[in-house]
């Protein structure tokens, strides 16, 4: 069993990141902050289809604020999804402000409705932790998923990411005779590699969600991360892969079922070759990215001394227990893990 850091500080964005974040265009002046939420009169818990509690409150505010909430809410869906582009979005207004105190991010989740048809999306406001941005700005970069979020001070805004909750999915899905299994195991190793090679801990299964596409003649499955906060923090190597998180136990019971060892390995090394294509094609951000890293604090020494020892034990290259930053972790092992593809040394990070 994996014992995981009950909760997790927070980092600031240092000025090193909001220089990074404005260069690549994540930095919006919004007309709301994470604090202006906190201002309620009242709450009550909400409470699902199936009369299960959710861990998420619906928040109550005075009508006077509520009315300002609107419009400042609708204008920051607008900046997110069409560069603040309000003509196309009169039609919008919010439904509802969900808050969660679950976790460490403390979320505030919007649900923006159209008058005209009912349907709805939702978007979230959180404090801005160095970790979860970190955490984004790579999933952008080194995922097969684009991740949209903007960055004001110390507020962070980010669009929702669709799918099936993990434990639902596992509990529900993984029980139905006409879904593919061979292929929910094989994405569930993908995933695993691509948490392990960019150092994104904490997947257990309300961590992550399964996106299911209809194919023409099945479907196809991909796990998405939609938890952030332990990017490069913890330091026991196993928490950068979901296969050791007993929420998990029943993916991973199907992997070992139906995926050969053989197999399991092509499906790491073809992951592993993606993520260094898409290191290629955006070498420059991705080298900014990790020179901010490599200057800031977003783990304790202790951690990045253990996590330190245990990669250089891995990797067999005692360069990793020397390392004083999470930065420099990353850097270290993503060019030891991505020169297995190549078959020669990394030299661009």
């Amino acid at each position: 069993m994996i014992e995981i850091s009950k909760k997790k500080p927070h980092f600031p964005i240092i000025p090193a990141l909001n220089k990074y974040l404005r260069t690549y265009q994540r930095i919006a002046q919004l007309p709301l902050r994470y604090d202006d939420l906190l201002r309620h009169s009242d709450a009550f818990p909400l409470i699902d289809h199936k009369g299960q509690d959710t861990l998420w409150e619906t928040m109550v505010y005075p009508q006077h604020m509520m009315q300002e909430l609107d419009i400042n809410l609708t204008s920051i869906y607008a900046i997110l999804k069409t560069d603040g582009d309000m003509s196309v979005m009169e039609h919008l207004k919010v439904d509802r402000i969900d808050y969660c105190t679950f976790g460490n991010s403390n979320p505030f989740r919007i649900r923006i409705i159209n008058n005209f048809n009912d349907n709805y999306d939702y978007f979230y406001v959180k404090k801005a932790d160095a970790s979860r941005v970190y955490g984004l700005e790579l999933e952008h970069l080194l995922s097969p998923n684009q991740i949209n979020f903007l960055v004001h001070q110390q507020t962070l805004i980010e669009e929702h990411i669709a799918g099936i909750p993990g434990d639902a999915f596992i509990g529900g899905y993984l029980k139905r005779q006409d879904i593919n299994k061979v292929r929910i195991a094989k994405e569930f190793i993908k995933f695993n590699e691509r948490c392990f090679v960019r150092l994104l801990g904490d997947m257990r299964s309300y961590n992550y969600v399964v996106d299911i596409t209809p194919d023409f003649d099945n479907e196809q499955y991909r796990v998405r991360a939609i938890d952030f906060d332990q990017q490069c923090y913890e330091g026991k190597r196993r928490m950068y892969l979901p296969q050791f998180f007993k929420e998990n136990n029943a993916i991973v019971a199907l992997c070992v079922e139906l995926i050969n060892l053989k197999t399991a390995e092509q499906y790491q090394q073809e992951e592993r070759t993606l993520i260094m294509r898409r290191l290629e094609q955006a070498r420059e951000r991705i080298k900014d990215l990790l020179e901010v890293m490599c200057a800031d604090t977003i783990s304790t020494p202790e951690k990045i001394q253990q996590l330190g020892q245990e990669l250089a034990a891995y990797h067999e290259d005692q360069a990793f227990a020397e390392v004083q930053k999470m930065g420099d972790l990353l850097r270290l092992h993503l060019k030891a893990t991505l020169a297995k593809v190549k078959r020669e040394k990394v030299s661009f990070l």
